[in-house]
């Protein structure tokens, strides 16, 4: 018996990828994803997200790309989904591969002038706006921050030549704020937090509706939600885990909705894992 077709469902309505068509947005969310937009279309050049495990920073980013899917030919994009690198040398390497240059020789020395040269290319001469966007930030080491800071110093006298965003949880900020001048190039500091009880709810019926249920009856009851927010504190990975669990046993159970009874069950089974 499939899982969608019993519910009617086209897609899997809480699959913890970071797909852009199920990112609820919420207050904070739509409010990050706002500022994040003027931000690079203004160049004001290192924007900074902070956040939680699992408070939907990834799908944030992956969202923001496509809000300037209408304009691919003026902005690039360039992503970073794990900066944990070796050595500088490394990083830079990295880099050099990603914006597609390649130094005449390889020295660290050759890896920044062949970047500076990208930058003001794109920037200057075709009159493009680069993005750099570093997903899991709090694994940028304090060198890895200094060749950043240097790379923000890449500027016309009217903008920045990089539009650099960078997600993080927020064992990041104290370390930012060791590197002198570093916090004074952060034009956009934004803190996403946890969801509240009525946006959990909110949440669940969006990415229900976005796989395609239908149905005038809520699927989750209002005590099902209470349970699922008390546990999971109002983090959208947390809530997408545990209501996959909970349709999953309504299908196998022949249940109707998912109710408080079945979160609990689901919660104590969980809870004898931890």
């Amino acid at each position: 018996m499939s899982y969608y077709t019993v519910l009617n469902l086209e897609r899997e309505p809480f699959s913890t990828s970071p797909d852009p068509e199920f990112f609820y947005r919420s207050s904070a969310h739509k409010t990050a994803l706002h500022r994040l937009e003027i931000a690079i279309r203004l160049r004001r050049g290192l924007s900074l997200v902070l956040g939680d495990v699992g408070t939907g920073k990834t799908t944030l980013s992956r969202t923001l790309f496509q809000t300037f899917s209408d304009d691919e030919e003026n902005y690039v994009f360039h992503m970073i989904l794990d900066p944990d690198f070796k050595s500088e040398y490394q990083f830079l390497a990295h880099l050099t591969k990603l914006f597609g240059v390649t130094p005449f020789f390889r020295s660290t020395i050759d890896l920044r002038d062949a970047i500076e040269k990208y930058l003001f290319q794109k920037c200057v001469e075709e009159q493009k706006t680069v993005v750099l966007l570093i997903d899991e930030g709090q694994k940028l080491s304090q060198p890895y921050l200094e060749i950043l800071r240097t790379l923000l110093n890449y500027e016309t006298n009217e903008q920045k030549m990089l539009q650099l965003v960078i997600m993080s949880q927020m064992e990041l900020l104290p370390r930012i704020t060791k590197i002198r001048n570093f916090m004074d190039r952060v034009s956009l500091k934004y803190i996403i937090n946890p969801l509240d009880e009525i946006e959990t709810r909110e949440m669940v019926e969006f990415r229900l509706r976005q796989a395609g249920y239908k149905n005038e009856k809520n699927l989750f009851t209002y005590e099902a939600i209470k349970k699922i927010y008390q546990y999971t504190q109002g983090y959208p990975r947390k809530i997408a885990m545990i209501c996959h669990d909970a349709v999953e046993n309504i299908i196998m159970e022949e249940r109707e909705v998912v109710g408080g009874d079945l979160i609990d069950d689901l919660i104590a089974k969980e809870r004898q894992w931890a």
